[in-house]
This record gives C-alpha cells, sequence and structure tokens, in this order.
C-alpha cells in the first residue's frame, strides 16, 4: 500500500501543480488531503477549482470551516471568501471533518478531536512550536483504531512512532511554509524553506514508513499576490521559508 497525503494548501495553486507533478512522476496514484484547501490572499477559486476536478478523499481543516461558517452567516469582506462561488462552499461544507481511509490510516487536520489543535508541537512560551511530548501526543491519538494516523494544522512536517507501534504523521504544507499567531501567545511558524511539502507512506512487511518531499516551484507569482493584498508575512513566508513580520 502506497499513497501521498498533501495538505494546507491554502489557496497556493502553484505549489499544488508542482507537487501534483511530482507525485505523477513517482507513479504514485492514490493521494489524500488533509484539509484548509484555499483560506488565504492567493487564489482560493481556482485552487479549489482543481481539488474538485481531482477528487481526492478530502477532509475539512479550520480555515475551511470558518469559510463555510462565514458563508452560512450570510458573507465576508474577506478576498478568498469573495473569490468564491457557491459550488465551492458546497464542496468544502459536504467534507467530514476526519475519515477512515482504506480501514488502516484515520485523517484529521489538527488532532483527532480538534480541527485547531497543535499536536506534535505546541506553541511555548517563548513564542516558538516545540515538539510535544510523547504522553500528550499519545493522550490524543486515544481510541483511534488505526495504523496510521495522518494529522496537518500546524504546518510543521513530523513523524512520531507511539509506544504501541502505530505512526503519526503530519506531512507539512503544500502552500505556506511560514506565517504567525497571537494564542496562547504571539509566536511565529517557520518550516526554513520555499518548497512545498508533502508526505508518501508506504506500508510493506508489515509496517509503515514516511517520507517527506520538498518541491522546488517558482514562488514569485504568489508572493507578488500576497504583497499586493496587503500580507507580507504570506509573502516572505512563501518566497523564503522564513517570517518578516511587518516593521522589522
Amino acid at each position: 500500500m502506497r499513497f501521498a497525503a498533501i495538505a494546507d494548501v491554502h489557496g497556493n495553486r502553484p505549489a499544488l501543480e508542482a507537487v501534483l507533478a511530482d507525485i505523477a512522476v513517482l507513479g504514485i496514484t492514490d493521494i489524500v488531503n488533509l484539509g484548509d484547501h484555499v483560506s488565504g490572499p492567493l487564489e482560493a477559486a481556482r485552487t479549489a477549482d482543481l481539488l474538485m476536478e481531482r477528487g481526492f478523499p478530502s477532509i475539512r481543516g479550520d480555515q475551511d470551516r470558518i469559510l463555510v461558517e462565514l458563508w452560512q452567516a450570510g458573507g465576508s469582506t474577506r478576498s478568498d471568501f469573495r473569490e468564491l462561488e457557491r459550488r465551492h462552499f458546497d464542496w468544502m461544507a459536504s467534507m467530514p471533518s476526519t475519515l477512515t481511509y482504506r480501514e488502516r490510516v484515520f485523517l484529521c487536520h489538527g488532532s483527532p478531536g480538534d480541527d485547531a489543535a497543535f499536536w506534535l508541537d505546541h506553541i511555548a512560551d517563548d513564542g516558538c512550536a516545540h515538539p510535544s511530548g510523547i504522553d500528550s501526543i499519545e493522550a490524543g491519538a486515544k481510541g483511534i483504531d488505526a495504523e496510521i494516523i495522518l494529522c496537518a494544522h500546524t504546518h510543521i512536517p513530523r513523524v512520531v512512532r507511539l509506544r504501541d507501534g502505530r505512526l503519526v504523521v503530519n506531512p507539512g504544507s503544500v502552500g505556506l511554509p511560514g506565517y504567525d499567531g497571537k494564542l496562547p501567545v504571539p509566536y511565529v511558524v517557520e518550516v526554513g524553506t520555499p518548497h512545498a511539502c508533502y508526505a508518501i507512506l508506504d506500508r510493506a512487511g508489515g509496517g509503515w514508513s514516511a517520507t517527506m518531499r520538498y518541491v522546488s516551484y517558482d514562488t514569485t507569482a504568489m508572493t507578488a499576490l500576497a504583497r499586493a493584498k496587503g500580507m507580507l508575512t504570506w509573502a516572505s513566508a512563501i518566497a523564503t521559508g522564513w517570517v518578516q513580520q511587518a516593521g522589522k
């Protein structure tokens, strides 16, 4: 059994196209998508169109959920929201928050119980993301009957082997390798490379292995688009993998 896992595309269609091309070159035909498909200042509608066309097994991320909630509430002035059509919202609304894939693999966005949770990593008082301890990770995996658990949300590629043998994998972000936030404290997440990232999962000999793939693509257009919309943090992250915050 071999398949690819993508996550956190965030409307970055050129990055998605590069990743899908890389997957195709490797001869992999099965792909799962862990959510946060279109949110952000990039190409929400064009990215949604491509993902809808491909029809991957997909779950809804926290930002997808928020966009659907805004739609159900009557609207928003956000640029991503204004790009999307009813069919795009219907597509996101139809997705489950979790999914079991081929009976062996459990898909979630943040953690199995919370689509907005930092799970394999946590934000510390210093405003940086640090790896979580095994006890807290295993607590989040309690009751999940699957050989491998895939999560996303943090954009940080990570592989954790639980003490019972299950594997938890975050495939990183296709479209956004850095960002900042305010809670629980002001923080920055930086992957340190502008590459689009995804994971390949292989099951052979009774066990699972995970390989992270970092794919180069031309970031010029998406950097310029983020900058034109005043999203300088996004522009910096897409261009470099590092976050240059406004005013610094």
